[in-house]
């Protein structure tokens, strides 16, 4: 669920700092060797871009389904294709499945979308930038 706040920018710039780290400690992890750890933070990382996008709009996701309304509400915004939108609760799936499942995660997953994943996230980003300059 979707609910209204007060926009919060301390909180999103708190969230993007986490990110930053989140970012430079994937750089670190060798993805071949680690595709589980890597996929619960790259997971993370968008995760917390949405949050922070949606706390910049003044709005919060709760509730028992709030990962996956947090990523279905990223469609409201024209910069994210359906597929974008398919591939990040993909990664959604998956994570969860590794996390409550034990599941393994493939390196070649990441391999064929890694490109995918980069440009989401940087859509993210400008997104947030464009927010935060507004403010």
């Amino acid at each position: 669920m979707i609910i209204k706040i007060t926009p919060d920018m301390e909180k999103v710039k708190s969230i993007i700092r986490m990110v930053e780290n989140r970012e430079k400690f994937l750089k670190r992890i060798n993805v071949k060797e680690f595709p589980g750890i890597f996929a619960e933070n790259l997971y993370e990382i968008i995760k917390e871009l949405a949050t922070a996008l949606l706390l910049a709009d003044g709005l919060k996701s709760i509730g028992e389904n709030s990962h996956k309304d947090l990523i279905d509400y990223l469609s409201n915004y024209k910069d994210f294709e359906k597929e974008e939108v398919l591939l990040m609760n993909d990664l959604r799936i998956k994570r969860n499945k590794r996390l409550y499942e034990g599941r393994n995660i493939n390196f070649d997953y990441f391999l064929s979308k890694k490109e995918k994943f980069d440009k989401v996230i940087k859509k993210l980003k400008e997104i947030l930038k464009n927010k935060y300059n507004e403010k």
